[in-house]
């Protein structure tokens, strides 16, 4: 399932359910949930995140070349113009990764919806994917870490006279886009380890 494909419908309801065994069931579970699992936490949609966060880090950037450079005319125009470069890059960026977090939600409560039909002990330690968790995880956190570290130090140790209010906006700006990028992949973390333990972990209520 390719990340442009679309999502797996939901489980049908008990009472038209049409599996000819539990077999079957299971199989076609089993398929559905691997995809979904992919399509959540794969190494793709890390990149991709990755990906949309450099462009809207690049779009913000052209922004603050703007800010900071309204010293004439001549260069308030070429402001001007990295102004509009910069929110042509962030507006639609920003769009995506909204759209794509909508998307997330949905493929949890699929990944809920079909990890409740059954249980395959066998199976399911396929879908558990610690390595993939802690590749969203660590990352994530040393780059929340870092933007909440420019967040509050840049503000902190600049000088008056010197850096100007808008270098310290940029940097901040930048240290935020890092935060949030870092939340996100923390949450994503997060939210998959709570599935496995909640759907697949012996034990677990169907």
């Amino acid at each position: 399932m390719s990340p442009r494909s679309p999502l797996p419908p939901p489980p049908p309801p008990a009472e038209i359910r049409a599996w000819p065994d539990r077999n079957a069931l299971l199989a076609d579970r089993a398929q559905v949930l691997d995809a979904l699992v992919t399509r959540h936490v794969g190494a793709a949609r890390l990149g991709l995140l990755w990906l949309w966060a450099a462009l809207f880090a690049l779009g913000w950037s052209m922004v603050g070349t703007a800010l900071t450079s309204l010293t004439d005319v001549l260069t308030a125009i070429v402001g001007g113009v990295f102004l509009l470069l910069g929110l042509g890059v962030m507006i639609p960026t920003g769009l995506a990764v909204g759209f794509g977090l909508s998307k997330d939600r949905k493929i949890r409560e699929l990944l809920r919806a079909w990890a409740e039909l059954d249980r395959d002990p066998v199976l399911d330690r396929n879908l558990r994917r610690p390595g993939l968790s802690l590749a969203w995880l660590v990352p994530s956190v040393l780059l929340c870490a870092g933007g909440l570290a420019v967040c509050l130090v840049l503000p902190a140790t600049a000088v008056p006279g010197h850096d100007t209010y808008a270098l310290v906006v940029y940097g901040m700006g930048l240290g935020l886009i890092c935060w949030l990028t870092g939340l996100v992949g923390v949450v994503k973390a997060a939210a998959h380890r709570r599935w496995v333990l909640r759907s697949l972990a012996p034990g677990a209520p169907r």
